[in-house]
Formats: C-alpha cells, sequence, structure tokens
C-alpha cells in the first residue's frame, strides 16, 4: 500500500476546500497541501449550474473557484476522480479509493451533500442537478418545445424550472406545500415568485405532489403529465459517511473554527453543522472554508456573519439574510419586496427581492438583532 504525508488534507472539491487552502496560504502556511475531490473535474462552483450552466450562457469554465495555474503557483496539489473511502481522525489518517493511505497534520472535510430522490415509484427516472456533468446531461436534454416537468419548489427546482423555461421548454413544476420553498419564506415571497415564473412559461402547480414517475410522463394520481425530461429537486442529505467518529446530528458538529469532535479534524460546507444549523448555499461554504483554515492555524477566525443564501431566476433575485425557521411574524415592506421575519420580538431573517436593500446592508442589520422599530431605519437608508 502506498504512503504519503501532507501536512493539510483537503477531502472534497467544491468551494470550502479552495477557501480553505486560499487562506492558508494567505496567511503564510507554507506547509504541503492535498485537495483530494471525487469528480475529475477541478474544483468549481456550483451556482451557476442551475442558472447560466443550465441556460448555456457560457462555457463551464466560468464555474471554476480557481484557474489550474492558481493550485500550481499557490502549491496546492490537486488529486481529482478519486474518492476518500475511509478517514481514521484519531490517527491522523486517510484511506484513498486508488489503496494510497494519506497521513496527515490536519483535515478538513467538505464533501458536500448528495441529492434525495424522489420518494415516489419510478424516481430513477429523474434527473437530478448536483454537478457539472449533472448540468451538462440536463442541458443536453433541454429541447426547445419540449416538455419538462420539475419536482420540487425550492431553490433548485424554482431556478431550474425558469432556466428551462428561458430555453424553450414548456415547464410545469410540482411542490407539494402550499408555498414555494415549502413555505418557508412565508405567502408574499411565494405569491411573487410564482407570479414572476408563471410570466416566464413555467406553470406552477402548488400542493401537489408526483405519485409516480414513468420514462416519458409524471403522474399525480390518474391525471398523466407527458415530461421528455424529469427533474427533481428535493432536498440534500449532508454526506457524513466518513465521520463514524465524530459527532453527527444533520451533519457534522463543529465549533466556531470548524473544528469537529476530533482534534486536527475540521468540516465545512454542506456537510457541516454550525451554532445550530446546516447552510446549504455557497457563502456558508466559501466562509466555513475561511474559518477552518484559520483554526488550523490556530487563530480565532472573522466574527461569523449572518447565512446569506441567494437565488436568480426568470431576470430575477432573491437574497435571504438571517435565519428563521421558526418565525413567529412576517412584515412587508417596500411594496412587497423586503421581508422580514420575526422571532420574539427580533428581525432574524429578511428577504430581499432585486437589492431593494443592498445585501451588506441587510446582512450587518439582522446581525445586530434587531427589533421591529429599527426596520425603519434600513427601508430608509434604501430609499423607502
Amino acid at each position: 500500500m502506498p504512503t504519503r504525508d501532507v501536512d493539510v488534507l483537503l477531502i472534497g472539491g467544491g468551494v470550502a476546500s479552495v477557501r480553505c487552502a486560499r487562506a492558508l496560504r494567505r496567511r503564510g502556511f507554507t506547509g504541503s497541501v492535498l485537495l483530494v475531490g471525487e469528480e475529475t473535474s477541478i474544483p468549481y462552483n456550483r451556482p451557476p449550474l442551475s442558472k447560466e450552466l443550465l441556460r448555456g450562457e457560457g462555457p463551464v469554465e466560468l464555474t471554476w473557484a480557481e484557474q489550474p495555474e492558481w493550485y500550481a503557483r499557490q502549491r496546492v496539489e490537486l488529486s481529482l476522480g478519486i474518492a476518500v473511502t475511509d478517514l481514521d481522525a484519531a490517527r491522523s489518517r486517510a484511506s484513498l479509493a486508488d489503496g494510497t493511505l494519506v497521513r496527515f497534520g490536519q483535515c478538513l472535510i467538505a464533501t458536500g451533500a448528495s441529492p434525495r430522490v424522489p420518494p415516489v415509484p419510478g424516481a430513477e427516472h429523474a434527473m437530478l442537478l448536483r454537478t457539472v456533468l449533472d448540468g451538462q446531461a440536463i442541458r443536453a436534454r433541454a429541447l426547445t418545445g419540449g416538455r419538462a416537468v420539475v419536482i420540487g419548489g425550492g431553490f433548485i427546482g424554482v431556478e431550474v424550472a425558469a432556466s428551462l423555461a428561458a430555453v424553450g421548454m414548456r415547464v410545469t413544476m410540482l411542490e407539494m406545500a402550499a408555498g414555494l420553498w415549502g413555505g418557508a419564506l412565508g405567502p408574499a415571497i411565494s405569491a411573487w415568485a410564482a407570479e414572476v415564473l408563471q410570466e416566464g412559461g413555467v406553470s406552477v402547480r402548488l400542493e401537489t405532489g408526483a405519485t409516480r414517475l414513468d420514462a416519458d410522463a409524471v403522474w399525480v394520481g390518474d391525471e398523466r403529465l407527458p415530461a421528455d425530461l424529469l427533474v427533481a429537486g428535493v432536498g440534500v442529505s449532508p454526506r457524513v459517511e466518513l465521520a463514524e467518529e465524530l459527532v453527527v446530528d444533520d451533519g457534522i458538529v463543529v465549533d466556531e473554527r470548524r473544528q469537529t469532535s476530533a482534534a486536527g479534524t475540521f468540516a465545512a460546507g454542506d456537510v457541516a453543522r454550525f451554532s445550530g444549523r446546516r447552510v446549504e448555499h455557497w457563502h456558508a461554504a466559501r466562509e466555513g472554508g475561511e474559518a477552518a483554515a484559520f483554526g488550523m492555524l490556530g487563530l480565532d477566525p472573522p466574527a461569523a456573519r449572518a447565512p446569506w443564501v441567494f437565488s436568480e431566476f426568470a431576470g430575477q433575485q432573491l437574497d435571504v439574510v438571517g435565519w428563521a425557521p421558526m418565525a413567529d411574524d412576517l412584515v412587508v415592506k417596500q411594496d412587497g419586496r423586503l421581508v422580514a421575519y420575526l422571532r420574539d420580538g427580533v428581525v432574524a431573517q429578511l428577504a430581499v427581492i432585486n437589492a431593494a436593500v443592498p445585501v451588506e446592508a441587510a446582512r450587518s442589520f439582522v446581525e445586530r438583532e434587531p427589533g421591529l422599530d429599527a426596520l425603519a431605519s434600513l427601508t430608509e437608508a434604501a430609499g423607502g
């Protein structure tokens, strides 16, 4: 069995690993860094997969997190197309699928998440979107004039439906909840998005779930919806297979430095649960990877920011800042372009349409944990 030693092992070829490597080098770390990724592609950003890539608006290279020469310049070794099959955090060892044993000083687990399969018969007929190859496969089947059914009205479902309609498909989107995003963003945002989608050529059907999938159709009870393309976006599950000896609770539990329950082993991105929540978005992966680098260096990381999720569909922009899954009140401002989510009298989350409020201002506002009376100052500053 070939054996090698590295100072830092990065498991996962996404933005969390790249940002960790970048932060290490910027802070003067000179040790060896090895990034191991299952995919053959160099690390890339996922947000464009459901937007620009699916609409064919540019080459795949535009998704890259860094250009190929950056890795050589920063002395970050890439080992792509190889899975890590076992992680022994206590002994600082990892086994690769090619038989290599890697002994490391410190390690980042950034394995991301896997898309869930719809829990209905025939689910294998639905295409899932998680990787560049997934996006390219869906794009190849997105024929002008064809019929598509998108199962799920969350961020991926909304963006995919809008992108397929933009390339000329006739799209029907099914969402089981009474509102888009599972109703989590409230009726005002859901109604706005549904109207935008319908104007863009997407038939939005709420409180409607698929009961069976065929190769060329989706069934809703006795109703058959013909489809040339089926895409499902019904959530993801964190990939915690390597975390058997770590504390796991809907993701690998980490502290403010993104360190796991094992010294020297860190986690970031979709697989990590920080501050009681797991945020499945680019900003969380980027900031988590950077915080892990600080932790590896024994430094205090930058202050944690309020979560920020962004979406773009049908020419519209939606930014959701903060975290309020159990909001007890919603307040709509600026002609519906700003929604505040209150929890125990505190504005815990904002949903902002088309930059009605600058996102940095919204993020800083939420971080102060303000009361509702402070919202007037935010909207006045934004010209509302």
